[in-house]
């Protein structure tokens, strides 16, 4: 998943990207309110992590921006302020969530897991995808085959992830891209190739297939 952090405070942010990226997220940085509503209407993110006290516009006007421009993209606001007045504020420009600084960065995670799962699934769906032997539970990130347990890196995990949301559809390279890596990523697009063979490998050979051209399905006969 692609996540994107507006935050004027730097260290923090950039700890928190550091900490976003080593649970298996791309995570894009900026830090002013202007940039930052730029970035969310033209980037495909699945979350944006979203200051309220920021230069240019702040987080209330960058969220009440992005829902009248109708993106649906889940926002989690964070704060230096406190105060009913200020949580209600920033739900009604249209905020999913609100976490108040200091926080604690699990809680974090926390919030930022249960939006995602709530975005991707809907309230109250299963966190577990099965395709024949296949059993994958993006909550826990962790891929069973049959009775085993696959080990996968954090960024393995994400490729799969992605072909597994979309089950049966073709993805695309730049889609998985856009998702798995940040946009700070100028490498070789092939890596995306690299990645499926490996989880080919790992899993099995005809679980992924290659659609010529287009990009890639999970198959989900048994």
């Amino acid at each position: 998943m692609r996540l994107l952090i507006v935050e004027d405070e730097k260290r923090l942010a950039l700890s928190l990207a550091r900490g976003l990226t080593a649970e298996g997220y791309a995570v894009d940085v900026v830090h002013d309110g202007r940039e930052g509503l730029h970035q969310a209407s033209e980037g495909t993110y699945d979350l944006v992590i979203l200051d309220i006290m920021l230069p240019g516009l702040n987080g209330y006007r960058v969220c009440a921006a992005l829902r009248a421009a109708g993106h649906d993209v889940p926002i989690l606001m964070l704060t230096a302020k406190d105060g009913e007045y200020d949580e209600a504020e920033g739900l009604d420009t249209g905020a999913d969530d609100y976490l108040t600084k200091p926080f604690s960065y699990v809680v974090l995670v926390a919030r930022v897991k249960a939006l995602l799962r709530r975005r991707g699934q809907g309230a109250g769906a299963s966190p577990v995808h099965v395709h024949g032997d296949l059993k994958v539970d993006t909550a826990a990130r962790r891929v069973f085959l049959g009775e085993a347990e696959i080990a996968l890196t954090a960024k393995e995990f994400s490729v799969l992830e992605q072909l597994v949301l979309r089950a049966g559809e073709v993805v695309s390279k730049s889609e998985i891209l856009d998702h798995v890596w940040d946009f700070a990523y100028d490498g070789d697009p092939n890596i995306v190739e690299v990645y499926v063979s490996t989880l080919r490998r790992k899993l099995r050979a005809g679980l992924i297939r290659t659609v010529r051209g287009a990009g890639y399905r999970l198959e989900t006969s048994p």
